[in-house]
């Protein structure tokens, strides 16, 4: 019996640290969050102070879903517009308006799926934030994948900006791996973003022969700032680019072919610059320059419209901003200043407003959470 014992104290050691061993996991997924404690959606919405958002449905002439499970439209449909966002405790409030404004000006709504990617250590843990948005969203089309931070944490350098080196504003290097793989193209969208118009538009953008996301560029901009003078003084790194003409373009708003990225293992070519960083210092902003050095003069052209951005400000003063000339399809807050935290504090910029309309938050519940996020950013 004690050598029994012993046995099988050794195999399970020695599985578990084959487990260590392993590479981690990117993510889990979770569809639904089971009702426990005794508390109703309302009861659980209420406790974060959130509204539940409006039951929009289809206009006439969307087409009809193929497939579908007890818990909804599976993601593997092919009628669907897929959109992938994170999910985490200080930019909640960005979130729940950006889908707001998503489904309140899409033709199609209900044919919308969205992916939340949710830190693991989330001060609210990935299964609260699921039955959160289920409370909110009731008909929404959603998962929730769990990313684990360790996937990138020994690769993220200091930034201008401490915010920006937060794990999960990597996930997005990682949606190949973390979608599911019958997910052939997604739109990323950041949390501080709203849409004015119907994101059907924006999903319809041709990618070109070879291109693997698709974004405005702003090639009036001086591209050259985005890299440290180490970087362009090196022969070797600066023949990156090649025979490219790089521009300048916002990650915040990415249409994005999921195969040619897996096919081509775009993860890892980001992950090398990311290396490469943590030796030599080449840049100074966070998950930005990785992406402008692999995607760089290769990018599928989208109009200005699709990404107003820079509406937050500088990253260090946060100070107000103005539209860029032409129309508007989506205001993003790009930079330090957040409009719910300016309207909060009674010092909004006057873009802001424009913001407000699709805030889920309700008076008391705004109070409350300015409060967390305070205890987030200095408790």
């Amino acid at each position: 019996m004690g050598l029994s014992r012993f046995c099988w104290g050794l195999i399970s050691a020695v599985a578990l640290f084959l487990i260590l061993l392993h590479p981690p996991f990117l993510c889990l997924g979770i569809r639904s969050f089971p009702k426990t404690g005794g508390l109703t959606d309302i009861d659980f919405r209420d406790h974060f102070g959130f509204s539940e958002a409006p039951d929009y449905r289809n206009g006439v002439g969307c087409p009809l879903t193929t497939s579908s499970s007890v818990d909804g439209v599976t993601s593997c449909d092919p009628t669907l517009v897929h959109v992938a966002m994170t999910l985490d405790s200080e930019y909640l409030r960005g979130s729940m308006a950006a889908v707001h404004s998503v489904l309140r000006h899409a033709s199609c709504p209900e044919h919308i799926f969205f992916h939340f990617i949710a830190a693991e250590f989330d001060p609210e843990s990935p299964r609260v934030l699921t039955r959160l948005v289920r409370s909110v969203f009731p008909s929404l089309n959603f998962k929730v994948y769990i990313f684990r931070e360790d996937t990138v944490i020994n690769l993220i350098s200091s930034s201008i900006r401490s915010a920006l080196e937060n794990p999960l504003n990597y996930a997005r290097n990682y949606l190949g791996d973390i979608i599911d793989p019958c997910v052939s193209r997604v739109i990323y969208l950041d949390s501080d973003v709203v849409l004015v118009d119907d994101i059907l538009k924006l999903w319809g953008v041709k990618m070109g022969e070879g291109r693997i996301i698709g974004a405005p560029e702003y090639c009036h901009a001086n591209f050259t700032k985005y890299f440290t003078d180490s970087f362009w003084s090196d022969p070797v790194l600066t023949r990156v680019f090649g025979s490219r003409n790089p521009c300048y373009f916002n990650t915040g708003v990415m249409v994005m072919d999921l195969e040619k990225w897996r096919a081509g293992h775009f993860r890892k070519k980001i992950e090398n610059w990311m290396e490469l960083q943590r030796k030599n210092r080449i840049y100074e902003l966070g998950s930005l320059p990785p992406f402008l050095l692999v995607f760089g003069g290769n990018v599928e052209p989208i109009d200005h419209r699709w990404n107003q951005h820079g509406l937050g400000g500088d990253n260090v003063a946060g100070s107000c901003r103005a539209l860029h000339p032409g129309p508007v399809s989506l205001l993003h807050w790009s930079g330090k200043g957040k409009p719910w935290v300016r309207l909060d504090e009674k010092r909004p910029c006057p873009l802001d407003y424009l913001w407000e309309p699709y805030d889920l938050l309700k008076g008391k519940g705004k109070v409350q959470h300015h409060q967390r996020q305070e205890q987030y950013a200095f408790g």
